[in-house]
Order: structure tokens, then C-alpha cells, then sequence
């Protein structure tokens, strides 16, 4: 990645954010190391920074739930980055407004692009895609299909921002349609209606899903993720297999159908049988073939990273910069060869990267590029080498 498509974080700001009543940071460097206890706050801030791209981040909390305990004043909390790309500084924010401001409701979270409000979330994602790892991804395979399908439709959106309007739309139509039948105000026009917005929306957001699978299981194929397994990623939807066999249109018409005629029986089961919403993503190892689900902790942990740096390198290229890296403990579980191959990929990838840990010693390969800061209660402090 060449110096000029870079992306930076130049400065962080957070007020009455989670556990932390002010703070403003300048990282130094394009990857932050930032350890300590836990409870320490370093979730908060990765937490902070994935709340400047649309979508409700890395922890899928409620706006309400982010605002300090014992916050006084206003009752409002805010965070900001200000990021170097290769067209200049720009800078994003995201919060809630202070009571009485013109455009405040309650439990409302607004964006802020260079200090004026956006066009839309789509001008924000086109400027900064990011991308994260948690341990309680660590759970995907053992949890239901709706957590692996949330994780992929985030791959996808990061890549394509329209396909977050896309997932949207077709969750409110469904949403509509099952309220209808619930209450068997069944007007056949209505229905349809619905039933075509269900049929339009879910085919566009089905088609994006099995679009970045191939382009994922290309990518990692062809090594961009080594020496962390290759993973190879299946999309299990009766829609997407349709669209192998027949152009979208077709597809739409076949899922209207299905729909229409299935209504007693979802009005029965209180929800569509069929739809994109019944996807689900399988994950496997390329070699081995061996499933997720049934692999060890430590297979499981190389294999995410696997996804999450090989879906990093994609961006790079379709995008011409790589996105923000949010990697919370991602040494837990990793040997020591798979901890230097991962401190080696952060530097390939060169993009603003922030991880967190307990122990330095485990990122040690990144002591000669790195900033590593200690997570104290007065905030982030330069850790000494």
C-alpha cells in the first residue's frame, strides 16, 4: 500500500463515552498497541472508534447504554476522529444531542462530517471502512445463525455501503408483513406490496452476500491471509442459490410467489419461512475441510483472523486504502508463530490499526513500528519500551 492511499488517525476525542469522562488522543504512529487490566477501558475505545462508520459497532449496544454512568450536564456523549487519507484530513463525529437542540431526540445517534451533517451514512462509509475482531466472535459457530449472518453482512457493508439500506429496507417491509398477518388485516394489495419490497430488497441484499463470499474465497485462496489458514466461506440461502441458476428478476418474481403463498402458514408461524433473513454463513477450513464448529479454540481464532485480514486486504485493493482494524485481545489463544504472523500482517496492511491486550510482550513484532500506550484511569499514557 503506497504511502499517499494511507489512512490515519491523527486524534480520537470521546465525552461522557462508557467509562471515560473526557479524553483526547493523538496517536503517533498507525498502529496503537494499547494494554491493560481488564476493565481498563480498552474495549470502550476500540468500541468508541467503530462508532465512527455507520452501524451500531463492535458491540451492537443500544445509544443509550453508551452514555457515561454518573454523566452530569446535558446527558449527551459524543466521539470524534480526525483521519489523514490521500485527498487530506477529514473529520467524522457521532453522538447524541444535547436536550433542546432542534434536531435532538431521545435515544437518537446523528453523524457529523467535517463539523455539517452528511449527505447520508453512505457519504461516511464511502470516506472510512472498518472492520473488528472481539472474543465474543470466538462464539459465531456455537450461537445462532442471526449472530454469523449480522458478522457477514458487516463484511459486506464494508466493501459496499449501499448494502446496508439494502439489509434495511427488507427487514422493515418483513417487519410490516408479519405485523399484518399477525393481526389478519390481510389485504391482498397491501400484502403485496410488501411482499415486493420483501422480493426487490432481498434479492439485492442476497446477491451482495454471495458476492462477497466469492470474492473473500478468491482472496484467501490465493494466500493474502498466510500463514493463518485459508478459510473457505459458504452462504447457506434458497435465494442465492436461485440466482445461480437465473437472473434477479427471475429470482424476484420466485420469491414474490413463494411469499404470496405462504402466507397462512407464516401468519401461523409469526414469521416468513422464507427470505434473505433465513441465510446463514458456513466457515471451513480450505485444506482440511474441516468445519468451524468443529474445530479447537485455537483453530477457530486463526481462522477469524484468517477472514478478518484476508476481508482487510480486499478492501485495500477495491478501495485503494486499507481499513480501520479494530482488534480487541486478538493474541488470545495464538502460539507464538501465529503472534508474529499477525504482527507482520499489521504492517502490511499499514492501515490505522488499534489492538488491545493485557500483555505487551505478546506484540512485541511490532515494538519497531508501534505505539504502544497503557490504559490508566487519566486515559492513555505512552507505555515505555
Amino acid at each position: 500500500m503506497s504511502e499517499a492511499a494511507a489512512r490515519r488517525l491523527l486524534r480520537l476525542t470521546l465525552t461522557d463515552f462508557r467509562n471515560y469522562p473526557a479524553l483526547l488522543w493523538r496517536p503517533e504512529t498507525a498502529i496503537s498497541v494499547i494494554v491493560g487490566p481488564n476493565g481498563s477501558g480498552k474495549t470502550n475505545l476500540l468500541e468508541a472508534a467503530s462508532l465512527l462508520v455507520p452501524g451500531r459497532g463492535l458491540r451492537g449496544a443500544r445509544v443509550a447504554d453508551l452514555l457515561r454512568q454518573g454523566a452530569s450536564g446535558a446527558g449527551d456523549w459524543a466521539v470524534a476522529g480526525r483521519f489523514a487519507g490521500p485527498d487530506g484530513e477529514f473529520d467524522i463525529g457521532t453522538g447524541t444531542l444535547p436536550e433542546g437542540s432542534p434536531d435532538a431526540q431521545a435515544n437518537r445517534r446523528v453523524f457529523r462530517l467535517n463539523g455539517a451533517p452528511p449527505r447520508s451514512q453512505a457519504e461516511i462509509a464511502s470516506l472510512l471502512a472498518a472492520i473488528w475482531l472481539t472474543p465474543q466472535m470466538e462464539r459465531l459457530f456455537q450461537e445462532a445463525a442471526s449472530g454469523r449472518r449480522r458478522f457477514l453482512d458487516r463484511l459486506v457493508f464494508a466493501l459496499e455501503p449501499g448494502h446496508a439500506r439494502e439489509v434495511a429496507s427488507y427487514e422493515a417491509a418483513m417487519a410490516n408483513r408479519n405485523r399484518l398477518l399477525a393481526e389478519a388485516r390481510g389485504d391482498p394489495a397491501w400484502l403485496a406490496g410488501l411482499e415486493d419490497g420483501m422480493a426487490r430488497h432481498g434479492v439485492a441484499a442476497s446477491a451482495a452476500r454471495a458476492g462477497l463470499v466469492a470474492r473473500l474465497n478468491a482472496a484467501l485462496a490465493e494466500g493474502v491471509a498466510a500463514p493463518f489458514p485459508a478459510a473457505y466461506m459458504t452462504l447457506i440461502c434458497p435465494i442465492a442459490e436461485q440466482l445461480r441458476a437465473a437472473p434477479a428478476l427471475e429470482v424476484e418474481e420466485w420469491l414474490r410467489d413463494g411469499l404470496a403463498g405462504g402466507r397462512a402458514q407464516d401468519r401461523q408461524a409469526g414469521a416468513a419461512r422464507l427470505g434473505a433473513h433465513r441465510a446463514d454463513m458456513g466457515l471451513a477450513d480450505a485444506a482440511s475441510g474441516i468445519p468451524a464448529q468443529l474445530a479447537s479454540t485455537g483453530q477457530q481464532k486463526a481462522l477469524l483472523i484468517g477472514v478478518v485480514l484476508g476481508h482487510a486486504a480486499l478492501i485495500a485493493t477495491a478501495r485503494g486504502a486499507p481499513p480501520m482494524l479494530l482488534l480487541d485481545e486478538p493474541a488470545v489463544h495464538l502460539d507464538a508463530d501465529h503472534r508474529a504472523a499477525l504482527c507482520a500482517a499489521l504492517r502490511r496492511l499499514g492501515g490505522p490499526t488499534l489492538v488491545t491486550g493485557t500483555d505487551a510482550e505478546a506484540y512485541a513484532g511490532l515494538r519497531d513500528e508501534a505505539g504502544f500506550w497503557a490504559c490508566a484511569a487519566s486515559g492513555l499514557e505512552p507505555l515505555a519500551a
